[in-house]
């Protein structure tokens, strides 16, 4: 199993994962409120498309991965807990 020490180190990996995604949240919000703001103030909205949509949509993926490595792909935490629920099978 682990130590202290390690789950420490892991902690603070995590930590750090979830304040970056928070940044690069704050970011995607600004930047692309911003592009809206110059689709809005620069187009003839009858004709023209939400261009914005395609920078947000890009962004947005690279987000979503982001997010799920900071909140739900800790692969040694994961490792541990199905360990425990085999482990919890196998003793019944």
């Amino acid at each position: 199993m682990t130590t202290q020490q390690q789950k420490d180190e892991m902690l603070w990996q995590m930590a750090k994962a979830r304040v970056a995604f928070r940044w690069s949240a704050c970011s995607y919000l600004l930047v692309n409120a911003m592009l809206v703001a110059i689709w809005f103030l620069t187009s003839d909205h009858a004709n023209h498309y939400f261009w914005p949509i395609w920078p947000m949509m890009g962004w947005g993926l690279g987000l979503a991965f982001q997010y799920f490595r900071a909140y739900h792909g800790n692969g040694l935490a994961m490792t541990e807990l199905e360990y425990e629920k085999l482990r919890q099978q196998n003793n019944q």
